[in-house]
């Protein structure tokens, strides 16, 4: 695939990519960030790189950590997007401590494990994806995760793979199971 193909193909998925996370996004009940979501993407150290390595099955970003060992555009993602978790993760010389995440990003993350996996699954997508993929790969990683997070997604993403995004993704829903989270861990 050459240079502009892969270029226009990266701005179609990222695009569709976007539009998704602000559908649903806006469905529960924050549109401001399905907006704004993943604007970083068109920033020159994102959008090279995941230009250069686009293969249209899977991330440039772990392309480009198989073949570089790392990704500079993630590293450059993850530090201007408050929805991903490695934002919230304060290193200091002794410890790693996850930070629950305020209401709006958490749930901007629920919107943007929905949309990542409809736009590289398309019609193989269905309502268990999300919730499979955080249980047997994202739940686990290396991520220093505050276990208020981790039961936020654990709960919402069981919520939309038993009972669908409808129900999901109600902010009635969502607010009452961040409150309740929350108030348990008194964060």
């Amino acid at each position: 695939m050459n240079y502009l193909t892969k270029m226009i193909k990266h701005i179609m998925l990222v695009s569709k990519h976007r539009w998704l996370v602000f559908k649903y996004a806006t469905k529960a009940g924050i549109p401001w960030r399905g907006f704004v979501h993943d604007m970083s993407k068109f920033s020159p150290t994102e959008f090279f790189e995941s230009v250069k390595y686009y293969n249209g099955s899977k991330s440039p970003i772990l392309v480009s950590r198989e073949k570089n060992g790392y990704s500079k555009a993630w590293i450059h993602h993850k530090n201007r997007n408050k929805h991903h978790f490695e934002y919230w993760e304060d290193v200091s010389k002794t410890e790693r401590i996850g930070v629950f995440p305020p209401y709006k990003y958490i749930v901007e993350a629920v919107c943007d494990k929905i949309a990542a996996g409809m736009a590289y699954k398309g019609k193989e997508w269905n309502q268990t994806e999300p919730y499979e993929y955080w249980s047997k790969i994202e739940k686990n990683a290396p991520v220093v995760k505050h276990s208020a997070s981790i039961e936020f997604m654990d709960k919402v993403l069981k919520k939309i793979s038993d009972d669908g995004l409808n129900k999901g993704l109600n902010s009635k829903y969502l607010k009452a199971t961040y409150n309740a989270i929350e108030k348990k861990y008194g964060v």
